[in-house]
This record gives C-alpha cells, structure tokens and sequence, in this order.
C-alpha cells in the first residue's frame, strides 16, 4: 500500500487539488466523487486531513468508509 504523509493528505482537500482525500485509523480515503463531500468539506469537517477523533461526535458508524476506495496508509 502506498504511504502518505499528513502533508500530502492535507494538499488533497478539493482546494489545492481536485482530489478529496480524508483519513481514518491509518488508512487514506477517496471521497472525491461522494456527494456528501462537495468541495471538500461534509457539515463541519475538512478533507484533507486524519478523522478518527471526529468520528465519535458523528451520527453514523465507521462503516461509512467502507463506500470509499482506499487510497494508501498515512504515516506519522
């Protein structure tokens, strides 16, 4: 699996890039053709950057990314 780093991840944010990339446990996600990340952002969170914190405040369970493609692994 290719490896990214948290910069690299950052720059896919659909501002930068067209690439709309967010990660979760270690593991970077495409949500670039989701409708619920329109220009990058879903209610009030970001690409671009590492969600497993987020994820306990929001209304769904982490089977959500299982929708996404697999992109590669953030490394730290």
């Amino acid at each position: 699996m290719k490896k990214y780093s948290p910069q690299q991840l950052a720059l896919r944010n659909g501002q930068d890039r067209k690439e709309i990339w967010i990660a979760y446990k270690g593991i970077i996600y495409d949500a670039t053709n989701s409708k619920l990340w329109r220009n990058g952002t879903h209610y009030e969170h970001w690409s671009g950057q590492d969600l497993t914190d987020e994820l306990k405040d929001a209304p769904h369970t982490e089977k959500v990314f299982e929708r996404l493609n697999v992109i590669g692994e953030l490394i730290q």
